[in-house]
């Protein structure tokens, strides 16, 4: 990510510029037009920018929970608060103290309008970043939008046309009403939200873009914003002009544009911008006392463009001094994730999505990718694939479990979610709610399901001969029923192979009787004047091994992330799909033991020469299968693989590093690779247990961290 956003950082400079020249009207003495298009069109993408920015790594659509949300109020507010208190002379100055109704009034310029005039940035960014997540979060990027742009336009007639709304009565009855709380609709309830929710919305929906549109999008929009300033201005109706209505497309089209800078990210210059930001008002107060004691008025305060180019440089002078000083003497922070401390699991995203890409090359062209993701996306972390899913465009979504597809909803995924197993009848309210599709497991269930009184989607399991769950193949009225009941909306229809993973000819046979079986219950399901819904047949191996079949729905579970269930399967459809996680852990402890000394539990493994161990901190607990025990599990460490020995314990293991050099405490231990060593890969591991990747991935279970490898 830290190669993606340098052009950002450049123009946070340029913004910065940008402000002082709104406080500081550098073509003043020259030409009013000249200053206003400066200073009042052009210069009005400043502020916006900042907010977008802030909005683009802050606000998500995804998250966990609302801590992200909270670190940037506080950070924001320690700033406010710093600013503040340093600002305190300079109101001290201007009689600040002195004005009538001392109370409320810092009250409200502390919410709304800030202790001094540029302040205001900071209490809107707070107020209208909560707004923006909030909106994000409970509802979606559309209805969001169309809120804050509703709350900007509200604003948008108490600032630049006010004078429109002035003209009405019970409008200009409200702003003035409004005026009485903030100086201005230009704050973080009115002006902020909307800017947040834009930078969130291209964070989260990266689609690539040429880059000439975006600048003539720019260009366009900006062209159109000045001409709508020029009239306003002309028609005197602008008792404020931050807010125009081309400026909400003028600053999608820059921030598009910008984003087309790639580089490594420049924090020095982030810095400065923000002290540059502060600290300008300031210099601005120096420069004019500076100008009077040497009688320089003429020079550095009345020609306006000196002006303006010696508070930039006063102001960038202190931004980069100050900047510097702080790195040099701020308290060093060691770059330490303590997620990786221990034992985690990594996921390549771009192997992900390479996985997708794959397999939708081989599925028809109408057919749809379903991901199943249940028990925590195979062990490879629920939040972390199902988010990366759906911004890539999977729109499908397969669970175990009512709780599965709750989580995903709060996670913030929209698209649909089945759940494959059961879940009680007594929660169809939350499968309602949260929009969930339910699996009919058998016609006494839908019935039951049917009586709780609530409209259910629902897909409609048949068994063709896996006798686990679903209504028989051959009980054509059972299934016909369904499709009746008054509270169930059928919309999917599937069945499960049980050995479509076999070559076997008595499997293939029986695979086949299977697809058979549903695809004749479909046929007379149409004859009876049955409206067939979305079918799906296949999951990962039913897709290798019977690729020709015509269905709405792939169920790709194992396939998604990049794996077979065992190394020898003999699967028709040969794809390159490629690893998502890889297992690893760290070196904790070196330790020499004699000839004769035992390793573990139960004396396992006893050294038959001097041997050189390291301990590893994971163990069964972490879903590492105690059956790799006594050398039948492997890890690499450097370049080395060396043998796990003695029996593994719930959180450690011990590996044989006698004939390897150089490894060290805190060297990374690679146990499930996703490339480059196929004795680690996930299929290999699992064979040497005893069992299938499948289920190997699925005992990862919740206590190791998920890592996204960049």
């Amino acid at each position: 990510m830290d190669k993606n956003y340098s052009g950002i950082d450049y123009f946070r400079f340029v913004a910065s510029l940008l402000i002082i020249a709104i406080h500081t009207s550098p073509f003043a003495s020259f030409s009013e037009t000249g200053d206003f298009i400066l200073t009042r069109v052009v210069a009005r993408v400043a502020v916006p920018f900042f907010l977008m920015t802030s909005g683009f790594f802050l606000i998500s659509r995804y998250a966990y929970d609302n801590s992200k949300l909270w670190a940037f109020v506080k950070k924001t507010g320690i700033i406010y608060a710093a600013t503040i208190v340093i600002y305190i002379p300079v109101n001290i100055y201007n009689g600040y103290f002195r004005m009538d109704n001392l109370l409320p009034n810092i009250i409200k310029d502390i919410v709304f309008d800030g202790t001094l005039y540029h302040l205001w940035y900071l209490p809107a960014a707070i107020i209208g970043a909560v707004i923006a997540w909030y909106l994000v979060r409970k509802f979606d990027y559309q209805t969001a939008l169309i809120v804050t742009a509703a709350l900007y336009f509200i604003g948008l007639f108490g600032d630049s046309y006010y004078g429109l709304s002035e003209k009405l009565n019970i409008f200009g009855g409200f702003y003035n009403l409004l005026f009485q709380i903030s100086d201005h609709t230009r704050n973080g309830i009115f002006f902020a939200p909307v800017f947040f929710v834009l930078g969130g919305v291209i964070a989260d929906r990266r689609r690539k873009t040429v880059f000439i549109k975006s600048v003539c999008g720019f260009g366009i929009s900006l062209s159109l914003m000045l001409i709508e300033a020029l009239s306003l201005h002309y028609f005197r109706w602008q008792r404020h002009d931050s807010m125009y209505v081309f400026l909400l497309p003028c600053m999608y089209f820059l921030f598009r544009s910008i984003l087309h800078f790639k580089g490594n990210r420049i924090t020095w210059l982030r810095t400065s911008s923000l002290i540059i930001y502060i600290i300008h008002p300031m210099m601005i107060v120096v420069i004019r006392l500076f100008a009077k004691l040497l009688h320089l008025e003429d020079l550095l305060i009345d020609n306006s463009v000196v002006h303006y180019m010696v508070v930039c440089l006063f102001s960038v002078a202190f931004g980069v001094a100050a900047t510097l000083l702080w790195s040099k003497y701020r308290p060093k922070k060691v770059r330490y994730d303590s997620r990786t401390d221990r034992a985690y699991i990594e996921i390549n995203l771009g192997n992900l999505e390479h996985n997708v890409r794959v397999l939708k090359k081989a599925i028809p062209p109408k057919c749809k990718l379903m991901a199943v993701v249940k028990a925590q996306a195979y062990g490879h972390g629920i939040y972390e694939i199902s988010i990366h899913l759906e911004k890539i465009g999977v729109r499908a979504f397969a669970v175990a479990t009512i709780d599965e597809g709750i989580t995903l909803r709060k996670y913030g995924i929209r698209s649909e979610i089945l759940i494959l197993g059961y879940t009680s009848i007594y929660r169809a309210s939350e499968l309602k709610k949260y929009d969930l599709t339910q699996t009919l497991i058998s016609l006494e269930y839908a019935d039951a399901l049917n009586k709780q009184g609530v409209m259910i989607n629902a897909h409609v399991k048949i068994d063709t001969g896996m006798h686990r769950l679903g209504i028989s193949n051959d009980d054509f009225l059972d299934v016909k029923k369904v499709f009746t009941m008054k509270n169930i909306n059928v919309c999917g229809i599937f069945t499960h192979l049980c050995c479509s993973d076999s070559s076997v000819p008595d499997d293939v046979e029986f695979t086949k009787m299977q697809i058979s079986g549903f695809y004749k219950l479909v046929s007379v399901l149409k004859e009876n004047g049955i409206s067939i819904p979305k079918i799906h047949i296949q999951s990962s191996y039913g897709l290798f091994n019977y690729s020709e079949l015509k269905c709405d729905y792939v169920r790709t579970g194992v396939a998604l992330y990049g794996v077979k269930s065992l190394p020898d399967d003999s699967a028709k459809l040969r794809l390159d799909l490629r690893a998502v996680l890889s297992l690893k852990s760290r070196v904790i402890l070196i330790r020499q033991i004699e000839k004769g000394d035992c390793v573990g539990y139960g004396r396992s493994f006893i050294a038959e020469r001097d041997t050189k161990i390291a301990i590893l901190p994971i163990g069964y607990g972490d879903g590492f299968p105690r059956s790799l025990s006594d050398g039948n599990g492997r890890a690499l460490i450097s370049q080395y693989i060396v043998p796990v020995i003695g029996r593994i314990c719930m959180d450690q293991l011990a590996v044989d590093i006698t004939d390897t050099a150089g490894i060290t405490i805190g060297d990374v231990a690679t146990l499930i690779a996703t490339e480059g060593c196929t004795n680690l890969s996930a299929d290999v591991v699992a064979q040497n247990s005893n069992s299938i990747s499948n289920e190997l991935l699925c005992r990862m279970g919740e206590r190791l961290p998920v890592i996204i490898k960049h």
